[in-house]
């Protein structure tokens, strides 16, 4: 026996994760008559990260909402900027996203990022108990029901991923103030505290140092700095924040 059946549309953003015979207009889908509104929305390919309100017969409904007979469902996107629960706006990254979290960290934005692939069920234990978003390219990971928060990272492209990130949840931007290694705080050092660290050619040409507490790392404005000035500029440029270079 049939189990009611609803028509569904979605959202020009999310028809990348359905069919293709689902990415133009409002298309039937049988239900079990028993599962939520949000299971039905992920088992057509689209994480509940990235669906922004459900309308049914045009009036929000939450996930939890049983479709009936019938309806039609709308999924929107996300709305932009995303708010996101509790303070402060923290990130957590997969393994595959490591140049997006130093150029968050390079921003000021605390960006936690696993360098070994510690599965899905860690990283998803590990950003509900820090209360972190995170931030990936696989689906299935983005479902897991531990996660406090989280996102799919549309490209594939470092500049593209940190220009959705900063879009999407516009996130206070404070540049030079972590460490792009460890995401440790620096703060501004003597050039004595910090000279057993520095190279002979380094310890002569730069005054200027900061230090992380976390790890130890000693920065100054070395070869590196032009390119990671400009990352910076653009950044402050189009979404705000106070620039420290």
């Amino acid at each position: 026996m049939n189990g009611p059946e609803i028509q569904i549309s979605f959202a020009p953003g999310l028809r990348l994760f359905v069919a293709s015979e689902r990415r133009s207009g409002r298309t039937p889908v049988t239900t079990d008559g028993s599962s939520s509104l949000g299971h039905v929305v992920e088992s057509l390919g689209v994480p509940l990260t990235e669906a922004g309100r459900l309308l049914v017969d045009g009036r929000p409904v939450d996930v939890s909402h049983v479709p009936a007979d019938g309806e039609t469902v709308e999924v929107e996107d996300i709305a932009r900027p995303q708010p996101v629960p509790g303070a402060p706006l923290r990130f957590l990254l997969d393994v595959h996203l490591g140049t997006l979290a130093r150029r968050l960290r390079l921003l000021g934005v605390d960006a936690a990022y696993e360098s070994e692939d510690i599965g899905d069920p860690a990283l998803a234990t590990l950003s509900a108990r820090e209360r972190r978003v995170m931030l990936s390219r696989d689906r299935g990971l983005l479902r897991r029901r531990e996660l406090w928060a989280g996102a799919y990272v549309y490209s594939d492209r470092p500049d593209d991923q940190l220009r959705d990130v900063l879009e999407r949840f516009a996130p206070p931007l404070a540049p030079w103030t972590r460490c792009t290694a460890c995401n440790g705080e620096l703060t501004d050092t003597d050039k004595d505290a910090v000279r057993e660290r520095l190279e002979q050619g380094t310890e002569k040409t730069y005054d200027v140092f900061a230090q992380c507490g976390a790890c130890g790392r000693v920065y100054w404005r070395g070869a590196h700095h032009a390119r990671l000035e400009a990352i910076v500029s653009d950044a402050v440029r189009e979404f705000g924040g106070a620039k420290t270079a």
